[in-house]
């Protein structure tokens, strides 16, 4: 026993040593990342701008082209309600992955010459990123942003809308100038497939759309731009739409929430369908489906299903489910169950893709460009272009969702530009040619007025000042993190309400 207690502990000594020679090695797992390929980071962040539930919820709900009457956790535009779980989806989603991902592959890729493609695409997505986050939240995080890893800057300060706005349109014009289809291919790129040229006129369509948002507080500076995008050379056809392709592996997330607990609960609004169904406009036909008769979700089945224009019924806005009876008599229905739905079998199907910026778009902006003479070009042919445009496009839905050209072209003929209402019919037709890109279907009716819609009347709103939702509130998050910068923002721009009115959205 005693040579037991001598030697275990030389023996346990010898034992502990041997381990610890190489213990650092073994403790590394070798197949595991240690860096990440740019270009795989620009692709999540590409990926991640899918629109998704809270598009249903405020944007498209808010320019009354969907409404649920349903009240829970999704209780939003709905009744003009400040659910900040909702929100907050815009600035979870953007700044938490996209800023991020794209700051990091700005600052990897600046310095080398051999990657400066796949440099200015994340630079053009990125002010695409931002964008969409100042038109939803006004003023931001911009220049600090996405900087804790990099710098270790974890309160970032707010910039001011028209600082980010010179910012975006400057980096827009550099970067899409500063692609070269000499160099190197982006090939892991799975937008345009790395498509120079594809990038390009991506690039200076959302130059275009910047430069459009200015139309009220900057006309001089828009036009400036809309000249800078024009001669870069913008979208010419739909072969060049920003789109993200679903598959089983990366569904649809609005088709997700339609095909799955949400699938009884969102309804296309009234003004929308009304809209469609008095010009005889043949989207309706691909983008709409009534379950005729049902008195519950259970009974919204393919046997009760019809597509035909003529039956389809929008539900109004300004009930909840338990006062919406009223309505449903009047419209001679079942239940609000047998109002008219986005189609989930198509155009909300999981596979479905999601589109984001547009030739459509993209004409129907040089058509009000072209009309308040900051660019050449026939309003008129431009309008009827981007009509033509967006009904062509439903064809990447399928064939049961493809327009007939004979169709297409009745459509054109019979609703042409008319004198003296240029920027309204322009302007609605955006409103249509955006349907389910809920933020900018809504940045747009804010800047332009139009279309002219009625106000939600639901009683108990949060609005104080204004009939239409004008912004989304800063997260509860970035109060209790970030209080002091965003104390700043909100003593500059306005209230933390819904009604405050961002720097470009000027009445």
């Amino acid at each position: 026993m005693k040579k037991i207690r001598i030697y275990l502990p030389i023996i346990a000594c010898c034992f502990l040593a041997s381990c610890d020679k190489g213990f650092d090695e073994m403790n590394v797992n070798p197949i595991a990342l240690t860096a990440v390929d740019p270009g795989y980071q620009l692709n999540t962040a590409i990926v991640n701008t899918a629109p998704g539930y809270g598009n249903l919820s405020y944007e498209t709900t808010i320019v009354k082209q969907m409404i649920t009457p349903f009240s829970g956790q999704g209780s939003a535009a709905n009744f003009n309600q400040d659910n900040r779980g909702v929100a907050s989806g815009n600035w979870n989603t953007y700044y938490q992955t996209n800023i991020k991902e794209l700051t990091d592959v700005v600052a990897k890729t600046k310095d080398l010459p051999a990657r400066s493609n796949l440099y200015n695409m994340a630079r053009i997505w990125k002010a695409y990123s931002f964008m969409l986050l100042t038109d939803t939240y006004g003023d931001i995080p911009y220049t600090q942003a996405g900087k804790n890893y990099l710098e270790g800057i974890a309160t970032p300060v707010y910039d001011t809308q028209e600082s980010i706005y010179t910012a975006i349109l400057s980096e827009l014009d550099a970067a899409s100038a500063g692609l070269d289809a000499s160099k190197a291919k982006v090939a892991s790129d799975v937008l345009y497939d790395g498509d120079v040229t594809k990038w390009k006129r991506l690039g200076y369509s959302l130059l275009l759309r910047a430069a459009m948002r200015l139309s009220k507080v900057n006309p001089a500076k828009a036009a400036e731009y809309v000249a800078k995008a024009v001669a870069g050379g913008v979208m010419q056809a739909n072969a060049d739409n920003a789109i993200i392709r679903h598959n089983a592996n990366f569904t649809n997330p609005v088709g997700s929430q339609l095909n799955g607990g949400q699938s009884a609960f969102f309804y296309l609004a009234e003004d929308f369908v009304t809209f469609l169904s008095k010009n005889n406009d043949p989207r309706l036909a691909s983008i709409a489906v009534r379950y005729v008769g049902a008195t519950s979700g259970a009974q919204q089945v393919e046997a009760r299903a019809n597509r035909t224009p003529g039956v389809q019924i929008g539900a109004p806005l300004g009930y909840d489910n338990t006062t919406i009876s009223a309505a449903v008599t009047a419209n001679k229905l079942a239940s609000l169950w047998d109002y008219s739905q986005l189609d989930r079998t198509r155009m909300a199907g999981l596979a479905a893709p999601s589109f984001l910026v547009t030739y459509a778009q993209t004409q129907l902006l040089l058509a009000e460009a072209a009309f308040r003479k900051w660019t050449t070009g026939d309003p008129a042919v431009l309008y009827a272009n981007g009509i033509r445009a967006h009904m062509q496009q439903f064809a990447n839905y399928g064939a049961s969702t493809a327009i007939a050209d004979a169709a297409i072209t009745t459509y054109v003929q019979a609703n042409p530009l008319a004198v003296g209402k240029e920027l309204e019919q322009i302007n609605t037709q955006y409103w249509v040619a955006s349907f389910l890109i809920g933020p900018e279907a809504w940045a747009n009716f804010r800047r332009s007025g139009y279309p002219i819609l009625t106000p939600n009347p639901y009683p108990g709103s949060d609005l104080k000042t204004e009939p239409f939702i004008r912004r989304l509130t800063y997260t509860d998050a970035e109060l209790n993190v970030n209080k002091t910068n965003v104390e700043q923002a909100i003593s500059r721009q306005g209230p933390n309400l819904l009604d405050t009115r961002i720097w470009w959205d000027k009445k």
